[in-house]
């Protein structure tokens, strides 16, 4: 993709599983990337993923941030803009998520608190901070969840602290028109990632592979070229794109 070559782009939870392969691959690109993560438990992984993009001979940087307050987002984009010495970027993607299964008369207020903070919040300040950094033409792209589109128990907050994303992206895409942003989000299957495994028990992992196609879960190599695509389309804007096997539609 050599509309890609010299962009400079952000991603979240960009130094392992989703976030990292989405990351090496506009580094691949020619894309100058900054990469965040959370907490010290990701820095090894995070600067293992930082060595093989600089190795593809681009720009790159790592920037620790807890994205839970809109000040610890607005520093984290001013951060990775410093570390990359551009001005502006190009494209914003966010893979930051947490899962939580659990029946909903269990669930703490904590827990509540926490699953819209990372989900929700966390989104919504990392949209709003997007519209002000990107340059016009940009690209702002959210993951979220195909549970968007299941009617189930047991992902109260999950699939509750998802949702609100489709809207903070319907209302950034039109919003954002007059400058050329478009702002999408993708929902991916259950993901066979480390994310997704502490959640479920043997006779769960076997149903969501049971939903899908070719008896399996969603691979991050099926979503990565999907948020490649989007980083270049110029008319897909406003849209929440399901990409999951046939697990879930609406």
């Amino acid at each position: 993709m050599s509309e890609l070559k010299g962009k400079n782009v952000l991603v979240t939870g960009g130094g392992k599983n989703l976030g990292a392969l989405i990351a090496e691959s506009l580094a691949a690109a020619g894309a100058n990337v900054a990469i965040h993560y959370n907490s010290d438990s990701s820095k090894a992984e995070t600067d293992a993923t930082l060595a093989k993009l600089k190795a593809l001979g681009v720009t790159a940087v790592a920037v620790q941030a807890n994205m839970h307050t809109a000040g610890a987002v607005e520093k984290l984009f001013k951060d990775a803009l410093a570390g990359l010495g551009a001005r502006t970027f190009d494209i914003a993607i966010n893979t930051v998520g947490k899962v939580l299964k659990k029946p909903l008369l269990q669930i703490t207020e904590a827990e509540y608190d926490t699953m819209f903070d990372v989900n929700a919040k966390a989104n919504f300040f990392f949209i709003q901070e997007a519209a002000r950094h990107l340059s016009d033409g940009g690209a702002i792209i959210s993951i979220v969840t195909s549970l968007l589109g299941a009617f189930t128990g047991l992902y109260s907050t999950y699939q509750g602290s998802k949702a609100p994303v489709e809207w903070f992206t319907k209302a950034a895409a039109k919003e954002l028109m007059p400058r050329g942003i478009r702002v999408n989000a993708v929902a991916p299957g259950p993901m066979d990632t480390p994310f997704f495994y502490p959640q479920e028990e043997p006779e769960a992992v076997a149903f969501h592979k049971s939903q899908a196609l070719g008896n399996r879960l969603t691979d991050i190599k099926d979503i990565a070229p999907l948020v490649m695509y989007l980083c270049t389309d110029k008319w897909i804007t406003g849209q929440v794109i399901f990409s999951n096997g046939g697990y879930t539609t609406r």
